[in-house]
């Protein structure tokens, strides 16, 4: 078989020599922060040592299932009993057809990072490249701890409920990367569906019972304090597309609280004014704890019912939504920030059309001291491609501090996905060189260096971290 010109090479997206001067002299040995993603904490603590290829790369990726459901492959062979090596092979199909996707460019990214393989992937050299990914895999050395150290990651935040046991992120820290908690609080807000048998459980946890929203923030702040001493510094909060705010007076929501305690089905306007008033409650608690919130803005979740019923609420058939419906965004931000309340917001938009609403609303809530009180946050899920990076990174230059910026997160259940922060940052080094050679940034090392090292790694420490 012959081996293609290696379409992973060593100036992949880097298209001159001041853009590989700003790579490979300041940005390639950066460490890495992921401050958002799905990681599993306890294959962490276990380095649980992976099955197969299949079992790494495809079975647990919603980004592949949602493209191999494109191109027609049944769902039995993507998320059904099919065989490890069949849904490989059903990948094996796709993949070729995912050319200006970026799913074509993260695959090869990761098969040369992780494997060390430049063969083109397709049905002809399928069996090949199984082969020696196995021989790989069972070496034993591509286990979650010898994969994060070997992508230079220094500090991971993993997604967990309310409900989860931390604990095991204090393990999986004692394998030399420091991985913290975040708080996905939807539960808390937006699952009026699960609430009867989740909150149950955060009684018997909090042994505290809920009567009341009073008792129902006291076993709340309770698991605060618990993801706190775990060394939680974020909470994660999805506003889907078309996402309402109404602030009414707390008399009025007690009464809608606890006729929804009961089991009532709440009609749609107190439905809202519940969910406003606990998201309030969680951005207070997170000013409380000096957390950051993330705000994931946009995504149309409903599209499906069938694939829904197939695969569950996360399998990759969510869609971009409407565009964020500004003033209720602010509204709600505003809530917060009159009474003290507001924490650092990290904002994420799903719908392009919010990159420059988004990057503006930085300078519309400050704090003395705080720099960057909102942050316009990486181009996320649908925008996490090559113009999608570059439009980002163009509409907080335009409308906001550039300088500023927290950089780049994976939002991946992967640890192979890693890779992306090189995919960012050369990206990113690329951008700034073209800008320089348009005369729009000067050619000053020193200046280009500050701004390469700060973006893609000290500013993420300082902001989230707390370590300058």
């Amino acid at each position: 078989m012959k081996e293609m010109t290696p379409y992973i090479h060593k100036d992949f997206l880097l298209s001159d020599d001041l853009s590989r001067s700003l790579y490979f002299d300041f940005a390639q040995q950066l460490p890495i922060i992921d401050f958002h993603n799905h990681l599993n904490p306890s294959m962490i603590a276990n380095d649980t040592h992976p099955e197969n290829l299949s079992k790494m790369w495809v079975v647990s990726d919603p980004y592949k299932h949602r493209a191999m459901r494109i191109n027609g492959i049944p769902e039995v062979g993507i998320t059904g009993d099919a065989t490890d090596y069949d849904k490989y092979l059903n990948w094996v199909k796709t993949l070729p057809r995912t050319l200006g996707n970026p799913l074509y460019q993260w695959s090869y990214l990761e098969l040369k990072r992780v494997f060390n393989i430049n063969l083109t992937l397709n049905e002809s050299s399928a069996k090949k490249i199984w082969d020696e990914c196995q021989t790989q895999i069972d070496s034993g050395r591509l286990a979650p701890v010898y994969l994060l150290k070997k992508f230079n990651v220094e500090v991971l935040c993993t997604s967990d409920d309310l409900l989860d046991d931390v604990s095991v992120h204090k393990k999986a820290s004692g394998k030399g990367i420091t991985v913290l908690p975040s708080l996905r609080t939807d539960s808390i807000v937006n699952k009026p569906e699960e609430f009867q048998n989740w909150h149950k459980v955060l009684e018997d946890l909090s042994h505290i019972e809920i009567k009341d929203l009073d008792s129902y923030e006291a076993a709340v702040l309770y698991r605060f304090e618990h993801f706190s001493d775990a060394g939680c510094k974020l909470a994660d909060q999805a506003l889907d597309s078309g996402f309402e705010f109404n602030c009414v007076d707390k008399s009025e929501v007690e009464s809608i609280f606890k006729r929804f305690l009961s089991g009532e089905q709440l009609n749609h306007v107190d439905l809202v004014s519940l969910q406003s008033y606990l998201l309030v409650m969680v951005g207070r608690a997170c000013a409380k704890q000096n957390w950051i919130l993330q705000l994931h803005i946009g995504a149309q979740r409903k599209t499906s019912s069938q694939l829904k019923k197939l695969v569950g609420g996360a399998g990759g058939y969510a869609s971009i939504g409407s565009p964020t419906n500004i003033s209720t965004l602010v509204e709600a931000l505003d809530v917060m920030d009159k009474n003290g309340d507001l924490p650092k917001i990290i904002l994420y938009n799903l719908n392009p059309v919010d990159n420059a609403p988004f990057a503006s609303i930085t300078g519309s809530f400050s704090e003395d001291g705080i720099t960057g009180k909102i942050q316009f946050g990486p181009a996320w899920w649908y925008n996490d491609h090559y113009e999608g990076i570059i439009n980002q990174l163009k509409a907080l230059a335009s409308h906001g501090l550039l300088h500023n910026s927290i950089g780049m997160t994976t939002d991946s259940r992967s640890f192979l996905s890693m890779s992306r922060h090189e995919y960012f940052r050369r990206v990113f080094c690329d951008l700034i060189s073209t800008w320089v050679k348009q005369g729009l940034l000067p050619n000053d090392m020193f200046i280009l260096k500050e701004l390469i090292e700060d973006v893609c790694y000290r500013n993420a420490k300082k902001w989230i971290l707390n370590i300058n």
